[in-house]
Parts: C-alpha cells; structure tokens; sequence
C-alpha cells in the first residue's frame, strides 16, 4: 500500500490580486535531512484523521502556521504520486493563502530554511517534476480565478 501524507501550498499576496501576478509567492521549506529538498510543509496522515486535518496539523508543525492564519482556498486539490525511498508515495496538497503577508513562520527541527519565492524560483528550488507542476498548477488556478 502506498505511503500517503498531505500538505498546503501556502502562497502569499504583496500586492493586489489580478492586478500584478507576480506578486504570488509560494513558501517551501528545505529539509534537513536526505537531500535537503525543498516542499510545502506536508506528512503522513496519522489514524483517525481525514486529509485535511493532516495537512493543517503538519502546516502547524512544520511551519508553525495555524488554521486560524490560513484562508484554505476553495476548488484546488491536486495529488502527487511518485516513488519515494523505494516505496510508493501519494501526497494531497490544497491551496492555502496567509491572512497576514508578514505572519512569523516557525520551523521544527525537519526543516533548515524556509523561502517565499515567486513560482520561477519556487519550480527551479522544487526538484521533482511532480512539485513543479503541482505549483505551476495551483499559480495557473489563482490567476484565473477570483480567489
């Protein structure tokens, strides 16, 4: 059976959305272990809880962001499924925008670094083509719609 482990792509807004799309910025972290590859905060669902919960609880470990502070954006799921440790993976990600642009972000001990990044550097930082697309799909999602 496959792993399975769920996440938020957490973007940010500096300037008015629509206007100027550059303005995005997505958050990944780098972990500080294996490859020290950078991701949205995500991880394993744990026994009685739904996906959702996974990703918000993990978001509030890994990044130290609570539900509170995350607006979860309506219509954007996406599902990865890649080899990972020579085990099938599935990772779910949403989208989830921050209520303040400037809100502390707090990291546990898997993680080194954390980066807000537009989504050219956010894909070149992303190693996996999977990662990648995830982003450029959720980025292509905010731009043509009202959220």
């Amino acid at each position: 059976m496959a792993l399975r482990a769920c996440g938020l792509i957490i973007f940010r807004r500096r300037l008015i959305p629509k206007v100027d799309n550059t303005a995005i910025e997505f958050l990944l972290l780098q972990a500080s272990d294996g490859i020290h590859h950078w991701t949205p905060p995500k991880g394993h669902v744990e026994p009685g809880e739904n996906d959702l919960e996974t990703a918000l609880r993990e978001t509030r470990e890994e990044a130290g962001l609570e539900a509170g502070q995350l607006t979860i954006i309506e219509g954007f799921r996406r599902e990865l499924n890649y080899v990972a440790r020579e085990k099938p993976k599935t990772v779910v990600y949403w989208l989830a925008e921050v209520k303040d642009c400037d809100v502390e972000i707090r990291l546990s001990q898997e993680h080194q670094a954390y980066r807000w990044l537009g989504l050219d550097e956010a894909c070149q930082l992303a190693q996996f083509e999977e990662m990648k697309a995830a982003l450029q799909e959720g980025h292509k999602f905010l731009c043509s719609t009202a959220a």
